[in-house]
């Protein structure tokens, strides 16, 4: 049941990406690479699904959703630029400035954060107050106080040796903000109540966490072919992770508390929150 579900949220996603009106120019082909490379979507399915998870109506809430995925995809392009990560492959496929060129790969990048923000503006069906939390949230979350700071935090971190409340500063802002914050999302434009927000943000948080130290066991012992991208750059890079700190065996101990954290969270949601309880158990057990 899960996968069906997951499924369903999945080609409601990637049909609305389609019929976005792209064009023909070389910068438009270069988004559309990118976020056409294989991803999960989970940024957008959590949004849709914690919607629903408060009453709310799937469809009204698809285009803040899809932005997420924009924004999503825009940090992975920067990311795997030679100032940054410097990857070659990301999903199996060339990364986007190995195909396009890095001045491509930029602007690319440049545009679907923007493009984003034309969503979050959009004429909706929400109220405006509604609409304008949404938009600063997002706006939070992406940028110096969230994805974009826990990036520059990464950055700084390289070859230091960090301790494990900088590591979870790092991650909560790198990878939580956006998790959190398309929780927060789905939740407020699906109309529930401030007590629901409260409590699927600590899911949120709980995930956020978990999502990223599955990451860096992955990096470990993954299996490159899966993957879609070569194991090991944490260490290539001399980056403070998890498993660096604590050991494989401890960091799979926080793996499975933060999980159980979440799913805590959502005990009061009963059946409605079943999928998001089965999703923080998919991505705990996830090979990619």
């Amino acid at each position: 049941m899960f996968k069906t579900s997951y499924d369903s949220y999945l080609q409601i996603v990637e049909q609305y990406i389609k019929d976005m009106p792209w064009t023909e120019d070389l910068m438009s082909k270069s988004m559309y690479y990118s976020l056409f490379a294989g991803g999960k979507r989970i940024r957008p399915v959590l949004a849709l699904a914690t919607a629903e998870c408060v009453g709310g109506n799937i469809q009204d809430v698809l285009p803040a959703a899809v932005a997420l995925e924009l924004i999503h995809t825009y940090s992975l392009i920067h990311d795997d630029l030679p100032a940054m990560d410097n990857d070659d492959y990301r999903r199996g496929k060339l990364t986007n400035h190995k195909v396009f060129g890095e001045g491509y790969a930029i602007l690319a990048g440049d545009g679907l954060l923007t493009y984003a923000f034309e969503l979050l503006s959009s004429r909706m069906s929400f109220p405006a107050e509604l609409q304008l939390r949404v938009l600063h949230e997002v706006a939070v979350a992406a940028g110096r106080l969230g994805m974009v700071g826990g990036q520059v935090l990464d950055l700084d971190g390289e070859g230091k040796d960090l301790t494990l409340s900088e590591i979870e500063d790092i991650n909560r802002k790198k990878t939580g903000a956006l998790l959190q914050v398309s929780v927060r999302l789905g939740a407020i434009l699906g109309g529930g109540r401030e007590d629901q927000i409260e409590t699927l943000t600590r899911y949120a948080q709980a995930l956020g966490l978990a999502f990223q130290i599955k990451d860096d066991i992955l990096d470990i012992e993954g299996d490159s072919q899966i993957l879609g991208k070569p194991v090991g750059s944490d260490q290539k890079n001399a980056k403070a992770t998890y498993p660096f700190l604590m050991g494989l065996e401890k960091a799979r101990e926080c793996l499975h508390a933060q999980t159980s954290k979440a799913l805590e969270a959502l005990e009061c949601f009963g059946e409605r929150g079943r999928f998001l309880a089965q999703l923080a158990e998919y991505m705990k057990n996830r090979q990619h």
